[in-house]
């Protein structure tokens, strides 16, 4: 079954499925390829597993945190204009390298694990900034102050989705995978009309502290969520499928992009209910 997820559907071994998948795959695009669980194939290459998912995972996830916990602490507090200047080009431009490194790896046929590490450290520098931000503008000592609760939020949202998935064991189809990345690129399109507007001076709120940016940051959150039981769906579907270790990597960034976009809205919720 083809997927719907941008991040793997630029995989090919993600996108095949039944006997294909289990018998045929790679014969074509990996010439010596054979069954998984054969000879042939564990003396060619490794195969994905859940263990190599979480090892990717941890990998990237780690470098995104003691990146983002550098940029929060070697950049100056925000006191006075140059220290606002200085954090302001760093969630510049490790946002902008974010961008530019998301959608590489997103279209690119075989991963990667630099761009991957890359694309981490980039978010690192974005989410240190962007935390850093918040903290400022929405100082409490409530449970650690709402970038900590953001975080522990994010992390119980993963554990909670995983649980979900894997208990009641949830099945995705074609109309969900349809309806997910639609919103997904349907809430970008939005993001960006709204940085646009901004520019000339006009604004929707999508992205400010008013009741219709709380809906938009909520619609964000639960997307946030469906993106993840897509993550797991399709983890799950090449690790049955044995396709290469390397594709963990994919899987991995797939999974970081999910937990950024959960955090920055779970952020922006926090932020607004705070100030109310």
């Amino acid at each position: 079954m083809r997927s719907n997820n941008p991040v793997f559907n630029r995989s090919e071994e993600f996108n095949r499925s039944g006997g294909a998948a289990y018998q045929d795959f790679g014969q074509q695009q990996y010439p010596g390829y054979s069954q998984p669980g054969s000879p042939t194939t564990e003396s060619r290459q490794g195969r994905m597993t859940i263990d190599t998912v979480v090892q990717s995972t941890a990998i990237t996830l780690a470098v995104t945190i003691v990146v983002a916990a550098a940029t929060w602490f070697l950049t100056p507090d925000i006191e006075d204009d140059a220290a606002v200047a200085a954090l302001g080009t760093a969630l510049l431009v490790g946002s902008g390298a974010a961008f530019i490194l998301s959608l590489v790896n997103s279209f690119k046929k075989v991963i990667s694990p630099a761009l991957v590490i890359a694309f981490a450290v980039a978010e690192g520098v974005a989410l240190g900034a962007l935390s850093k931000f918040y903290d400022a503008m929405f100082p409490s000592d409530q449970y650690g102050g709402i970038v900590v609760q953001a975080v522990i939020g994010t992390f119980a949202a993963f554990a909670g989705t995983l649980a979900a998935y894997k208990f009641f064991d949830i099945k995705v189809g074609d109309k969900f995978r349809t309806f997910v990345v639609a919103a997904m690129f349907g809430m970008v399109a939005l993001g960006l009309m709204e940085l646009v507007l901004s520019m000339f001076g006009s604004q929707l709120g999508l992205f400010g502290f008013g009741p219709l940016g709380l809906v938009f940051a909520i619609g964000g959150l639960v997307l946030g969520v469906f993106m993840l039981i897509l993550d797991f769906d399709f983890i799950e579907r090449g690790v049955a499928a044995g396709i290469p270790e390397r594709e963990s990597w994919r899987a991995s960034f797939g999974l970081l992009v999910s937990l950024v976009w959960i955090y920055t809205n779970l952020l922006r919720i926090l932020a607004i209910l705070q100030s109310d």
